[in-house]
Order: C-alpha cells, then structure tokens, then sequence
C-alpha cells in the first residue's frame, strides 16, 4: 500500500493519494457460494507473489444459496480474501454479486454498513455494489445505489465505491448522460466478455469517459458471455490495449477450476496455489501474461 494509499476519484480517473492515476490490475475469485475453497489467504498470497496482482475480488454470492441463505459463512469467506489483501498490501474488492440487488436494498445496506465500519480505515478496500444489473433501468439503479452509498458514507468511510450499469454493467454512457453528484469517490462498473462484446461496448466507454466518469472494469472474460467457449484471444488484446490506453483497472473472471472457458484454471487445481503453468488453461495463461508484463 506504500505505492498508491488511499484511492480516490478526481474526473474520470483513479488516482492515489498523491495525485498520480493507478491501474490496478488482477483476479476475481468465482461466485463465493461455489468457488468457497478458493476463498482463502494461500490463494490471495500467491496471486500477489506469483501473477504479480494489485487487486483482487471477492464475489459474494447473493442469491442461489449465497448471503441471503447463508450470511455468516459468506461473510466469513469475504473477511478472509479482504484481511488477505490488506495483510499483503494489494487492494480488494468487496462485491455484491447479485443481478437483483434492487430488491435486496435493505440487506444490501446492512451488509456494506458493517463491512464499512470493518474497513473504512483500510485504503485497501473498494466497495463494489451492485455486481450486474440485468433488467434494471439506469434510475432504478441509481435509486439503490444513493442509499447503498449513502449507509456507506454515514460509517465516515470515504471507499472507493463502483456502481454497477444497466445491461449487465454494459451501459455505461447512460450512467454517464446522468450520474451521481451527491457523493464523491463513485466510479462505474464495465464488464466485458472479449468474444461477444467488441468495438461497440469500448465505443460505449470512450463516450462515458469523454463525459467525466470514471470506469472499473471490475469483470472480464477472455471468451463469450456465457463464460464458456468462443474464446477469442486476439479481442481480448484489443482490449487490453484500449484498458492500457485508458488506464482502466480490471479484473478477469476468474481464479476458478470450473471447467469452463472463463476458469483460469484447469480442474481439479490446487486451491491455495502457487499454480504451475500446467495448471493454467489458455485464458488463464493469458491473463497471467499480462499480469506479469
């Protein structure tokens, strides 16, 4: 953490706490409920030492026998990833993985109130709200999100805090025609799968960039949207070309062993790594390339 400190938003960019702009670059664990074993210190530690990672997240399932089933141990699993990170000195990020979370405001709120009185002192930490709305318009997001961030800023947290985008964190440039003003350090969310989502959602980008807001790419994959099959190495360089032009931090989905094109790992790979290259499948290698370069 001596590099960047504490993040903060000014424009369209992230900069630290000297006023430089940051790219923070790494791994997203999968969906906590399923990819729990992956949830532990070993893991974060061999990111950081082995892929060379800034960051990491931790997807906290919601739904599908996630944190509304079991809010103890999902939270237990986040705890153990964040307090990881800060011992490691990467940064993390808390998300609520969730394509619903609308309806869920209230445990939503509960949720992010505690994990802010938790961390808000820790520079390390970034808020990730609302992981993917799917049918929600822009307002109805945003509605959430003001009382999310809101809860959030009551601790005295001042986080870093990345709002989720319409259309599967795709619609940035309506975030952007009307985004939020009533608190600062509010970055939104882009993801992309590089073999469905090409030119047109980074046009997408450059116009809510050139609007004033700032962008986290907190989700990618290497592949199609399904996170299985189409795996299309030459897009996903041409979005890291245009996230490096940019300096727009990402995430790739995910240090996993599902056997599925997204996993970075093959199946039945270790949970703690450190992972040999035999371990890695071709967007696991890929990705770790670019960690490393």
């Amino acid at each position: 953490m001596g590099l960047h400190g504490q993040l903060k938003i000014v424009g369209n960019q992230l900069q630290d706490q000297y006023g430089a702009q940051v790219q923070l670059k790494g791994m997203s664990l999968f969906w906590s409920q399923w990819g729990g074993a992956f949830y532990n210190a070993s893991a974060v530690n061999s990111l950081a030492d082995g892929w060379k990672v800034s960051v990491v997240r931790a997807a906290m399932g919601v739904e599908n026998g996630g944190y509304l089933t079991n809010p103890a141990a999902e939270k237990a699993r986040v705890k153990t990833v964040v307090d990881a990170a800060i011992a490691k000195g990467i940064y993390v990020i808390i998300d609520w993985h969730d394509h619903n979370a609308t309806q869920h405001t209230q445990q939503s709120k509960a949720f992010f109130t505690e994990m802010a009185r938790l961390y808000g002192n820790k520079p390390n930490v970034i808020f990730e709200i609302f992981n993917e709305p799917d049918g929600e318009s822009w307002s109805e997001v945003k509605t959430y999100a003001l009382e999310i961030i809101g809860a959030i800023r009551a601790t005295g947290a001042n986080n870093v805090v990345v709002v989720g985008t319409p259309t599967w964190s795709q619609d940035v440039n309506v975030a952007a025609d009307s985004p939020i003003t009533q608190y600062s350090n509010v970055a939104y969310t882009l993801h992309f799968y590089a073999g469905t989502h090409k030119q047109s959602l980074r046009d997408k980008a450059t116009y809510a960039l050139s609007k004033g807001i700032a962008l986290f790419v907190t989700e990618f994959g290497t592949c199609d949207a399904s996170g299985n099959g189409g795996l299309d190495l030459a897009e996903s360089q041409r979005w890291m070309d245009f996230l490096n032009n940019n300096k727009l931090s990402w995430a790739n989905w995910s240090l996993f062993d599902k056997p599925e094109t997204a996993s970075a790992l093959v199946p039945g790979s270790s949970t703690t790594g450190p992972w040999p290259d035999s371990a890695l499948t071709q967007s696991g290698a890929f990705v770790k390339q670019k960690l490393l370069q």
